[in-house]
């Protein structure tokens, strides 16, 4: 017999109008956030940022692809790494079903690594995705807070999601990777979006860590399933992995 609190329709319906008001709160101040996001200052762009694409190299006001409004997920996958992140690669599910919405809305969506192009295309193959992928060079990652040096996790001086950083476990992840925690966490994940006005390229909002869990489609799913997330550890595995674990 069930040890969570059961009652009759009435007790239930009581108690899920009290929940509505709470979620239309939510949904208002989720609304309010979205027009703080919008209003924060744009900083212009002003490195020379390359990028290898499946159609040659590209600059960042290359993969605008003629739009205005640029979205960039900065995918976990390292130049050492054997595979994506399956963090990532979970969030990632999700790109192509709605990114042909955003392209007709002005708005393109891009996943960025630093693996090489090589990886990344053989890797999206064995995904099955479709959604386009770059790989970064240079200082892109790193400026974008989502890749660090060896440097910096000798000193400590990590600096992610807007402040300094501890440990943190992962080693299950960095294994389904094939390679080390430290090299592992040398990228992160994250976020940023850009925007493009009179060929000037501006950054204007990057998000990281909790802060992708709206991105995250299989979580607002969970969050409203009987028994929530009902997390111990890392549960999810890539899509082609589950049958083997």
């Amino acid at each position: 017999m069930t040890t969570h609190v059961t009652g009759t329709r009435e007790e239930w319906l009581a108690q899920r109008l009290a929940l509505l008001e709470a979620e239309k709160a939510l949904t208002r101040q989720s609304d309010e956030l979205a027009r703080q996001r919008q209003a924060l200052p744009w900083v212009r762009v002003e490195k020379e940022y390359g990028f290898e694409t499946d159609d040659g190299k590209a600059a960042l006001a290359d993969l605008f692809g003629g739009r205005s409004q640029l979205l960039v997920y900065h995918f976990m996958f390292g130049p050492d790494y054997k595979a994506g992140c399956p963090s990532c690669s979970m969030i990632a599910d999700g790109f192509d079903g709605f990114a042909v919405h955003l392209a007709n809305h002005d708005v393109a969506l891009w996943a960025v690594s630093r693996a090489p192009l090589a990886k990344l295309q053989a890797y999206k193959k064995r995904m099955g995705w479709r959604f386009p992928w770059a790989s970064a060079g240079g200082d892109f990652n790193f400026d974008f807070d989502v890749a660090f040096s060896e440097a910096q996790q000798r000193e400590r001086t990590v600096d992610y999601n807007y402040r300094r950083e501890g440990k943190e476990p992962v080693a299950q992840c960095a294994a389904s990777c094939g390679i080390d925690s430290p090299t592992f966490m040398r990228e992160r994940p994250g976020m940023s979006s850009f925007v493009r006005e009179d060929g000037v390229v501006y950054h204007s909002y990057s998000t990281y860590a909790r802060g992708l869990d709206g991105l995250w489609g299989s979580y607002q799913w969970l969050d409203r399933a009987p028994k929530g997330r009902n997390e111990t550890g890392v549960w999810w595995r890539r899509r082609d992995e589950y049958a083997k674990a």
